[in-house]
């Protein structure tokens, strides 16, 4: 069993930058971050993934940066609540990561009570796509599919 991490804190800073690592061997394809408050939505989450032949790594907002600082997933899905606000304290990290990489990895994915585009829904920038509650398999997984095939071109 693994122990809980209670960090809270946001990525302010990647570790294997000083470590002269390249990030891009870093970037797993094969895995997606699951990130929600509700345990019973990152379990659903998780098991869409798992159709799409990929290996889910389920957080809590508040542990999830830390699993940034070690791991670039394909893709990160976040549950954003019944405001879309649950993860917001992620963006900035996964921002600060993106530009480190030079490219837009990984492909954000937001699980929303409003549908509409990042755009329309005055979302951040790092949100890539929208997909509206309630999660089904039919919404999510071909989203999850086209972003983590974009990201391997």
């Amino acid at each position: 069993m693994r122990p809980m991490n209670r960090d809270t804190k946001t990525v302010n800073h990647l570790t294997f930058v000083s470590r002269n690592v390249d990030p891009e061997m870093l970037t797993d394809f094969t895995r997606v971050l699951v990130v929600g408050k509700s345990p019973v939505n990152r379990v659903v989450v998780s098991k869409i993934v798992e159709r799409s032949g990929l290996k889910p790594i389920s957080e809590s907002p508040e542990t999830a940066a830390t699993t940034l600082r070690s791991l670039i997933p394909g893709a990160v899905v976040l549950d954003g609540g019944a405001d879309n606000r649950d993860c917001d304290a992620l963006m900035s990290g996964i921002d600060a990561l993106r530009r480190t990489l030079g490219r837009s990895l990984p492909s954000v994915i937001l699980l929303s009570t409003k549908n509409g585009t990042p755009e329309s829904l005055g979302l951040s920038s790092v949100i890539d796509a929208v997909v509206v509650k309630p999660i089904t398999t039919e919404r999510l997984q071909p989203v999850i599919d086209h972003l983590i095939g974009l990201g391997r071109s």
